[in-house]
């Protein structure tokens, strides 16, 4: 074992799956609670209509787009090492991808958007993480080491 090796935090397969569904699922929470922080903030009497809109949203996301997503990142995860570096459980374009996908929620925070249409977008996003992440740990409950 060379000296880069020795220090690499590297993990089993199964626990970047694990990893990933963690982190798919805090981070869907984090949007949803957001959402519903905003939404609690305004009186309205169709409030339910901003969250039954971003649930109906979310069920599209997480089918269409998502699960296509969370597939090709276990189909990476899977032809792996055996036992590689923690931070693999995404790729490196994944990793781009995160930080413009923060940037674009901190620019839609500062926006003039109302907070009641945007709780719409973070309940969409947000809730479909959570749906998707199912599947990561689903699989994490059945892998075989």
């Amino acid at each position: 074992m060379d000296n880069k090796d020795k220090y690499k935090p590297a993990v089993k397969r199964k626990y970047l799956i694990l990893i990933s569904g963690l982190i798919w699922v805090a981070i869907g929470i984090m949007l949803n609670v957001l959402a519903i922080t905003w939404l609690s903030e305004f009186h309205f009497d169709r409030t339910w209509l901003y969250i039954v809109t971003g649930t109906i949203l979310a069920l599209i996301i997480h089918h269409i787009g998502f699960l296509k997503i969370v597939d090709k990142n276990l189909g990476r995860i899977k032809s792996l090492d055996p036992k590689t570096c923690v931070f693999a459980f995404m790729s490196w374009k994944s990793y781009l991808l995160v930080v413009i996908m923060v940037a674009m929620g901190i620019a839609l925070r500062h926006s003039p958007l109302p907070r009641n249409l945007l709780s719409v977008i973070y309940i969409a996003i947000g809730l479909a993480l959570v749906l998707s992440s199912i599947r990561y740990l689903r699989v994490f409950m059945n892998y075989e080491l």
